[in-house]
């Protein structure tokens, strides 16, 4: 069977870098797995690739779509099938980097055909919580007590989701997802990259400083005005600034909301990719150089995973320079 290579995290660990270290040394290219990432200037928070790291090695699922268009994560699974059989078909092995467990899972497990999203229902699912907290837990477990159980109790875009197909199709969620659709036909070699907390929480605080003066607020400026869809809107980093920019909040709390939100979805990646099973981690705690947490993820691949090295040309910075 044929390897793809996974490259995953939470926000902030260091996956890009350390990623196209990886694709020089592999000669191949990399296939983003980031749900924002794929909007058209979404830049800065984001967290792309620089045109400069893109121009380098070639990136796929970048700047694919505009902020108004909807995009599911079937759609993402259609796109990225031909393009991973392009780079197999060159002799190379497909990267796939990102932290957005969903299209993850998708590849790797299926995805089960539920309803499309329902945003009328989902503020009005929000607005039972805001009164009342725990009430969409109490809701589900009625409605679906097999999936209330597998969702934490401070998860509620899960828990929204969970009500949405319920509601919406008359089916409980877990019967839905027994039929999922099957997974990708290729051997994943899944490499996560994990951090102490405490420092990633640093790092993550340092970048949230670093994208707002680099002009994160007039980005979300600029996507606010494109009369944008929900969905990136919800992106952390947009969803604070445009808050402030309606006058709903300072900018002082804009700032402090993207930071705790950033390590929230840190912490929340975390508990997901707990879950996925088969996955090699690097603890890259103290590396704070990309050629550093490249060597260490290199170290582990060729101990565990040495056929993904055999016979490949090494050309990247980090080995010439080591």
């Amino acid at each position: 069977m044929k390897k793809v290579l996974i490259l995953l995290g939470p926000t902030g660990v260091g996956k890009t870098g350390a990623s196209i270290l990886l694709a020089e040394a592999l000669s191949t290219e990399i296939i983003s797995a980031d749900s924002m990432q794929i909007y058209r200037g979404m830049d800065i928070g984001t967290a792309k690739p620089t045109v400069e790291e893109r121009a380098g090695i070639r990136h796929h699922m970048i700047d694919i779509v505009d902020p108004s268009e909807s995009y599911s994560t079937g759609q993402y699974v259609e796109t990225i099938i031909p393009i991973i059989e392009g780079i197999l078909k060159k002799g190379k092995i497909p990267i796939i980097v990102g932290g957005t467990g969903l299209y993850i899972k998708a590849l790797t497990k299926g995805i089960f055909s539920g309803p499309s999203a329902d945003w009328t229902l989902r503020e009005d699912l929000l607005s039972l919580e805001r009164k009342e907290k725990g009430s969409l837990y109490g809701y589900l477990v009625k409605l679906d007590p097999d999936a209330a159980h597998k969702i934490e109790r401070n998860d509620i875009r899960r828990m929204v989701r969970a009500l949405e197909v319920c509601i919406r199709s008359g089916k409980k969620i877990s019967s839905l997802r027994e039929r999922f659709t099957e997974p990708l036909p290729y051997a994943f070699i899944k490499m996560g990259l994990t951090r102490e907390r405490k420092e990633l929480y640093r790092l993550i605080d340092a970048r949230a400083d670093d994208m707002i003066q680099r002009g994160l607020q007039e980005e979300a400026a600029k996507i606010l005005s494109m009369n944008p869809d929900r969905t990136p809107m919800q992106a952390i980093g947009y969803k604070e600034f445009t808050s402030h920019l309606k006058g709903e909040i300072t900018n002082d709390e804009a700032v402090r909301l993207v930071k705790r939100n950033s390590r929230r979805y840190a912490k929340r990646q975390f508990t997901w990719f707990k879950k996925e099973e088969g996955i090699t981690w690097a603890d890259i705690t103290g590396m704070f150089e990309s050629v550093w947490v490249y060597q260490a993820m290199r170290a582990i691949l060729e101990r565990s995973y040495p056929e993904v090295f055999e016979d490949r040309t090494d050309n990247s910075r980090a080995n010439m320079h080591a």
